[in-house]
């Protein structure tokens, strides 16, 4: 039987116990298997993901990298995953770089991003070859030619310019307005300066331009101004410095479903909007149009996870709200709290039960604002049943913390009704094995 909610993973279905499944794995028994919390993820969706933003624009243009943003979600399996379908990758520190070359993925195919690199840091992406570094600042520049001057390499950067676009999401993942920390603004020339400062380095190449204005964006209308703003960019440093913008990286931000009711673009409706976008802004600005980069993170890998949760606790306060306690909370999916991000839920062992309340689901946290749902609607829920919450594959694990002495998840990639453990659950001794005694 087919089951049609969109923030499920495609495969998902109903078994003939009558319980959820995903690839053919049957997640109450997953959960039993492996425990709860429990990310689980479907490896073929990924991949599919991955295919598709590669058709997308290769049916537009021969000229294009696809550069997975780690941040969404990172291990070194995805990483390998990540490899195998031909993608770059984006990473914005220095343990996410490790991770990628532990995974051995072709450093020249990495890009490092961040606002703040450490020596430490750019000292280590310079000597392992990456591919492409992202300067964000003057400080970074000097930085980065210096380093790489010591080490005799000639490294490839871009400079991130903040655009002054503001994309219609929530404030806190907005990052192409001007007041952002993140880039060179284009007021007051800061943009320009950095453009000479770049091109005068000894050892830096400037390959071209770099922008981001947002993450979780449906309308594709301002990429469409942003590349405008940065084509006009070009073609002013072109004509005072010499400056030629062989690549142009937009980003990513592709919002996804995370309910029933959201309808975000796809990998299809970007690529066309932005590859029309660069020739017609380039070319009205008579220059060549450059090549294409864009950073999908989050729409690759949300709406193949989710998460599974043991409910612990069914609280009711009269005339006031019931409580759905799970065995996770802001530990595992930090986002209902940063953001005000909205998930849906079901039971799992009876997936297509019509809702016979509405309820909250709270966190086991001991926080007040440890809810992962404020409003849902549930079919009964009972104490030792396992609650799914779909569209959970991006900014979950990768924001996990140990607060409360919580254990970070298992993450498990299921495929063909086989399930593999890609990160093992964190046990108590893992909890304390930094730690040091006093005499």
């Amino acid at each position: 039987m087919s089951f049609s909610i969109p923030p499920l993973p495609r495969s998902s279905g109903i078994n003939s116990s009558g319980n959820l499944e995903v690839a053919g794995c049957d997640v109450v028994e997953l959960a039993k298997e492996f425990g709860t919390p429990l990310f689980i993820y479907d490896e073929e969706q990924i991949r599919e993901s991955c295919r598709e933003y590669r058709r997308a624009f290769a049916t537009r243009t021969d000229h294009f990298d696809i550069v997975y943003a780690s941040k969404a979600f990172s291990c070194i399996a995805l990483c390998q995953l990540i490899g195998q379908e031909g993608l770059s990758l984006d990473v914005a520190s220095g343990g996410e770089l490790h991770t990628a070359l532990k995974a051995w993925f072709p450093p020249e195919n990495i890009y490092l991003h961040g606002n703040a690199n450490s020596y430490e840091e750019l000292e280590r992406a310079v000597r392992n070859e990456v591919g492409r570094i992202v300067i964000d600042s003057v400080d970074e520049l000097a930085a980065l030619d210096r380093i790489a001057g010591e080490q005799g390499r000639r490294q490839r950067v871009l400079l991130r310019i903040t655009p002054g676009i503001e994309a219609h999401t929530h404030d806190f993942i907005q990052t192409g307005k001007l007041d952002s920390k993140f880039g060179f603004c284009l007021a007051d020339g800061v943009a320009e300066e950095a453009v000479a400062a770049a091109m005068a380095a000894d050892n830096l190449e400037l390959e071209g331009l770099h922008s981001h204005i947002g993450s979780q964006i449906f309308s594709l209308e301002p990429f469409a101004r942003t590349i405008a703003v940065m084509a006009s960019f070009a073609a002013q440093c072109n004509k005072q410095y010499g400056f030629e913008c062989r690549l142009l990286d937009v980003g990513g931000g592709l919002g996804v479903a995370y309910t029933g009711s959201d309808e975000p673009a796809g990998a299809d409706e970007l690529a066309k909007t932005i590859v029309n976008s660069v020739r017609d802004e380039f070319g009205r600005a008579g220059l060549p149009v450059p090549r294409i980069a864009v950073e999908p993170g989050r729409s690759i890998v949300a709406n193949a996870g989710i998460t599974a949760y043991t409910i612990e606790a069914v609280k009711t306060i009269p005339g006031v709200k019931t409580y759905v306690a799970v065995s996770g909370g802001m530990s595992d999916n930090l986002r209902p709290m940063l953001y005000g991000a909205q998930y849906e839920a079901l039971i799992a062992s009876r997936p297509k039960a019509e809702p016979t309340m509405t309820a909250a689901v709270a966190g086991k946290h001991c926080e007040s604002g440890d809810i992962i749902i404020r409003e849902t609607g549930l079919a009964d829920p009972r104490p030792g049943e396992i609650l799914v919450t779909p569209s959970t594959g991006a900014y979950g694990y990768s924001m996990a913390s140990n607060y409360n002495g919580q254990r970070r998840p298992a993450v498990i990639f299921v495929k063909e009704k086989q399930a593999r453990v890609i990160i093992r659950r964190e046990s108590y001794e893992d909890l304390v094995h930094l730690h040091e005694r006093l005499e």
